[in-house]
């Protein structure tokens, strides 16, 4: 890789140890991919989980807050994916002492080195979107199909390191999607209807995630004919992204590089209509009991505007079996504020800030609480929790809802 004067400073450690260990990880993982340089990024986004990380994981972050302060600080903006724990009602869920003593470790080293820690998922509703053009090295896989596909942002998938490494660095390897060729649509798909709530929006977001194929894969939507807003496009890639390792997509006449056809040049791709029936019958597969043990609205974390409609649903109800509803810290406040939690909770619900379920241990909560039978309305979240031991079924936030009353998936 071709390196600028400051790079080669880095490499050779005149910019401190950590810096070098961080540049040193990025030439490979350029090496890797064929990048011929790296390309400054403004802001970087971390996975760093510690059901991921482990003990080894984390006595490794911990030995880099041992060198000089002004060395181990992060250069750009560096923010936090979603904790493995809300600390507040850790002991509700199962956690364990040691799963805490894990995330305050993790937590401490990241301080120390300048992160700041907003630990969400939804930092394009919360935080600072990225804007059109901006390269950026983010994490989390709905956080980069977002940013890339409805930003117009320039984003691959970092791993843990290789994010940490941006944010030390204030660069990333130049290769896929910051490169203009890797953006042209592979795929093309068209409707003749629209979903109408979150759930078939996943649902029709896993079904192109699958029929796209790969990371490389870049599907357009044609046949959209409203502006679905932010939380049914964000429930949309995640699943994409989720079923198809999808970092990109386009709809046509509404993501900023796909205003008109002209600028995608389609007339090569073969068109592949998908009608409602195919859609439903993706989450009728994950119909397999009415049971339910427990109803979870997370993956991505839920939007003021998710906590409101969940909240409405939940008002003058009474629970049989545990909703758990998960935002971020930064929606978090502004829900007890306007009444959203203390209406989700009198109905025996719980809300958690700053974690995600599929990250907190699932397996292990699981089977501290007897959850088996699992209800959401996030697509992504079912296609992740069959993995950890639990038969996910995917409906709406109304039929969430009434199961957490009844028991019962209608």
């Amino acid at each position: 890789m071709k390196l600028n004067a400051e790079e080669q400073a880095m490499l050779a450690g005149e910019l401190g140890a950590v810096r070098q260990v961080a540049i040193k990880h990025q030439i490979q993982v350029g090496d890797f991919f064929g990048a011929a340089d790296m390309v400054h990024v403004s802001q970087a986004h971390i996975m760093a989980d510690t059901e991921s990380l482990g003990e080894a994981g984390l006595q490794w972050l911990e030995s880099l807050t041992k060198n000089p302060g002004k060395d181990r600080v992060v250069r750009i903006p560096t923010i936090t994916d979603p904790r493995g724990t809300d600390f507040n009602k850790a002991k509700e869920l199962g956690q364990t002492d040691l799963m805490i003593s894990l995330e305050r470790r993790a937590i401490a080293a990241f301080v120390k080195m300048g992160v700041s820690m907003t630990d969400t998922c939804i930092n394009y509703q919360t935080i600072m979107a990225p804007v059109f053009g901006e390269h950026v090295a983010f994490g989390d896989t709905g956080v980069v199909i977002y940013s890339n596909s409805i930003c117009g942002a320039r984003s691959n998938f970092e791993g843990g390191p290789s994010a940490f490494s941006a944010g030390m660095t204030g660069r990333t390897p130049r290769y896929g999607y910051h490169l203009d060729e890797h953006r042209r649509p592979t795929s093309r798909f068209r409707i003749d209807w629209v979903p109408k709530s979150l759930n078939e929006w996943g649902a029709l977001g896993g079904y192109i995630g699958k029929r796209s194929g790969n990371y490389w894969g870049v599907p357009v939507l044609e046949g959209v004919d409203c502006n679905p807003g932010s939380d049914s496009l964000k429930h949309f890639g995640a699943a994409m992204a989720s079923f198809g390792s999808t970092a990109l997509f386009h709809i046509l006449g509404i993501t900023p590089e796909a205003i008109h056809a002209r600028d995608l040049a389609l007339d090569h791709l073969p068109v592949e209509h998908i009608s409602y029936n195919d859609v439903m019958a993706l989450q009728q597969a994950y119909r397999v009991t009415d049971e339910v043990d427990v109803v979870v609205f997370s993956a991505p974390q839920l939007s003021l505007l998710e906590m409101r409609s969940v909240a409405a649903l939940c008002e003058g109800k009474k629970f049989k079996k545990p909703l758990l509803a998960i935002t971020s810290p930064q929606v978090k406040p502004d829900s007890d504020r306007m009444g959203f939690t203390e209406t989700i909770e009198a109905a025996g619900g719980t809300v958690f800030s700053g974690m995600c379920f599929y990250q907190s241990y699932a397996r292990e909560i699981a089977e501290a609480n007897g959850w088996k039978r699992l209800a959401t309305n996030s697509a992504k979240l079912v296609n992740i929790l069959g993995g950890y031991g639990y038969t996910p079924m995917l409906a709406s936030m109304e039929e969430c809802v009434e199961a957490a009353v009844t028991g019962r998936l209608a």
